[in-house]
């Protein structure tokens, strides 16, 4: 394995992560495409993010995970016309995410969001599970198949009796 990789791999494994000078924790709300996804900070403001070549392959992200993003050429690359204002410097896993929740660094707003979230998660379950209890076997009601347009029946011996007339 590379030495890059190999750092890379290193800093995903970490349960403690430090924000240096101009870095925050943003959510991701989008992915663009071409390695460019829209962020948004502690105070609701959207951006837009370069997520690094360095990060293919190795790291993949979704829609509510969070990154650690470096902002200090945010006000210089508005001025000059471009659309991306920060760059992704680092991928927040679960356990990462567990340990900053502790912390003063992680924002308020998405703490509440996050609760949100689980209060909203339990509440469905709740509602799935009542409608659930009908089931002698608690498993949900099958639905039907729809890449076939009729099920299949059985050869009925007048239908095979026809295709042997025409061969004669």
């Amino acid at each position: 394995m590379r030495g890059g990789r190999k750092n890379l791999k290193r800093a995903t494994e970490e349960k403690h992560v430090t924000l240096q000078e101009g870095q925050n924790i943003m959510k991701v709300v989008s992915l663009r495409g071409s390695n460019i996804i829209e962020v948004m900070d502690a105070c609701g403001n959207k951006s837009l993010a370069l997520f690094p070549a360095k990060f293919q392959k190795s790291v993949w992200i979704k829609r509510g995970s969070f990154v650690v993003v470096d902002e200090t050429g945010k006000v210089k690359a508005l001025e000059s016309g471009s659309k991306v204002a920060c760059l992704v410097s680092q991928v927040l896993f679960y356990e990462q995410v567990r340990e900053l929740q502790k912390t003063p660094e992680w924002p308020q707003s998405f703490k509440t969001a996050m609760v949100d979230e689980s209060k909203e998660t339990s509440a469905s379950k709740q509602e799935n599970e009542l409608e659930d209890s009908d089931d002698d076997d608690g498993l949900p009601p099958l639905e039907a198949n729809t890449n076939r347009l009729r099920p299949f029946e059985l050869q009925v011996d007048g239908d095979s009796e026809s295709c042997s007339d025409t061969d004669d």
